[in-house]
């Protein structure tokens, strides 16, 4: 069967440094750190006492009271970022086919807050059970595709992508398929994470993940630096329209990129580790331009995991060199989670957008954070350290990676007819 061509007609974003998509795109632009000490709870005993909070952000200047309070804090940040993506595409939901228009939406964790304060205060209670009505519904990860269906009215494939870090470049590639398969016509995807909560920080520092570097937040993030000491953890949300091409022109939308193609592998390796020799990381950039047709040295800019972790960075930047060769040396290679710190389950998206605005603006947004080279990397390669570099970029690729070693990356381009 000939399959449909996808392209990305609305955009809506919600990050440490931006709260929409024109602050969030400017942040980038200006190598700006999210990262500040936390204000959400009292972080005084914890080893980590910063992280990348959303900032400013007053849920009911966008939901009813009513509403909200029946949304953990990651489906309030998708139902913003779906508005304004919806908002951004200029959709008219009178005009389409609501049955062919879908959410698929990923999370990592969910609903952490609210699960944290229910067993909290049943723990501090007497024992008698008197938990919310709406502790359920709140919690599990696939209700903000459920909300953001009933808010718009649609009725095509509903459901929540939920692998780790990479989940919602996972719903972003489940999206993709079902469209160019010719199974729907619009999504709303991307994802949402709110685990800055005292189990999110606490949780993360038990396994050494975190940077400790509560002396100088704002550099904490410090991808490819040789004296990084692990990821900043950030919250937010990200939202795509995803479109088939013709339904797209037919409306006279405006069109961001296109996608190509999705990888997806394992490394089948280890619970949180990755592979030591990159081979999932490989694997999945190799499934990724096989399945779009694109020539590694078409490839102008990578988004990289990333994550500013020790082995992680290693891992990723060797399978890299393996995938392009010789190309490696020609393309910009930048981790925005030096920005934004890693928002877990949305990671994906929000990092998506940004390679979508690297095309639309042809210019790569910065790997900041950098002091130190690390002599067990390459240094010749361009990790656009520190300030942001004007390029004309045809083609993106972004790579997310999750504990349990799930993979995925995506590739876009500028759209040509």
């Amino acid at each position: 069967m000939e399959l449909k061509r996808v392209v990305v007609t609305g955009l809506g974003a919600l990050t440490p440094i931006g709260n929409n998509l024109e602050e969030y795109w400017k942040s980038l632009e200006e190598g700006v750190s999210g990262a500040a000490p936390i204000t959400k709870f009292d972080a005084e005993k914890f080893r980590t006492k910063f992280a990348c909070e959303v900032k400013s952000f007053d849920v009911h200047d966008h939901i009813h009271r009513k509403d909200a309070r029946k949304m953990d804090i990651f489906t309030q940040y998708a139902m913003v970022v779906a508005e304004e993506a919806m908002k951004d595409s200029g959709l008219d939901l009178e005009k389409i086919n609501l049955a062919r228009a879908g959410v698929i939406w990923g999370s990592g964790i969910g609903g952490l807050k609210t699960f944290h304060d229910e067993v909290t205060e049943f723990a501090s209670g007497d024992g008698t059970p008197r938990y919310n009505p709406f502790f359920i519904p709140k919690m599990i990860a696939d209700l903000s595709a459920g909300h953001i269906s009933i808010r718009f009215g649609l009725m095509g494939p509903n459901f929540a992508t939920v692998s780790a870090c990479a989940s919602s470049t996972n719903a972003l590639v489940d999206s993709f398929n079902y469209i160019r398969l010719g199974k729907a016509d619009i999504f709303v995807t991307g994802g949402s994470e709110a685990a800055v909560v005292e189990s999110g920080i606490g949780g993360f520092n038990a396994l050494k993940a975190l940077s400790e570097r509560n002396d100088d937040p704002t550099t904490a993030s410090r991808p490819f630096d040789k004296n990084r000491d692990g990821f900043v953890l950030g919250e937010g949300a990200g939202a795509l329209i995803l479109e088939e091409l013709e339904h797209a022109k037919a409306r006279g939308a405006k069109i961001y990129a296109e996608i190509l193609g999705g990888g997806m592998s394992a490394d089948a390796h280890h619970i949180t580790a990755p592979h030591p020799e990159g081979l999932g990381a490989k694997n999945v950039m190799i499934d990724a331009l096989n399945d779009s047709g694109v020539k590694p040295e078409e490839v102008d800019y990578i988004n990289v995991h990333g994550t500013s972790t020790p082995l992680g960075d290693m891992s990723e930047v060797k399978a890299i060199q393996e995938v392009f060769g010789a190309h490696a040396y020609n393309l910009n290679i930048s981790s925005t989670k030096s920005m934004t710190g890693h928002l877990l389950g949305a990671a994906g998206a929000v990092e998506s957008i940004a390679c979508i605005m690297a095309i639309q603006k042809g210019i790569i947004p910065p790997t900041i954070n950098h002091f130190t080279d690390d002599e067990t990397f390459d240094n010749k390669l361009n990790f656009t350290f520190n300030k942001a570099q004007k390029r004309d970029v045809k083609v993106a690729l972004s790579n997310t990676f999750g504990f349990g070693g799930h993979n995925f990356s995506i590739l876009l381009r500028k759209y040509e007819e």
